[in-house]
């Protein structure tokens, strides 16, 4: 085993980072359209409601955009590639070629891309599954 991934895991990308994402993304998804811009009201005085919104300076997504952009070329194909496959574009089998293609369409968009797309905690965490690295009992209690 490698940075205690299973014997089955074959991407580059350790399974922890990609738990780190997860947890991040379901952070971002959980947020909700923002309803008034400038409320004038103290946030205290509304539950801190506004915390769950969207925001243009949102600092839930500034940091997945970071963590994404601070792995390595490599690591950002991995990814992509669990993304496809959680998202079903194959199995673990067809791994090899999940990844030669997310390695072909690797641009200076990644970040954008796999922000933008909705189920991606969803899809990376059973591309998880699908290896073996079950990410719902390694994350309990920390959503």
């Amino acid at each position: 085993m490698r940075n205690g991934a299973s014997d089955d895991w074959k991407p580059g990308i350790s399974p922890e980072k990609v738990r780190y994402l997860i947890l991040k993304g379901r952070e971002f998804n959980a947020k909700d359209v923002l309803t008034e811009p400038d409320p004038g009201s103290n946030p205290m005085d509304d539950n801190m409601i506004e915390i769950l919104e969207e925001h243009p300076d949102d600092v839930v997504e500034k940091e997945l955009a970071s963590a994404i952009w601070a792995l390595n070329e490599d690591e950002q194909i991995d990814l992509v590639a669990l993304a496809w496959l959680g998202r079903g574009d194959g199995d673990t089998s067809d791994w090899d070629d999940l990844r030669h293609q997310a390695a072909e369409a690797h641009n200076n968009r990644t970040v954008a891309y796999l922000l933008g797309l909705p189920l991606l905690p969803d899809y990376l965490e059973d591309a998880l599954d699908q290896f073996g690295e079950s990410s719902a009992a390694a994350m309990e209690g920390k959503l």
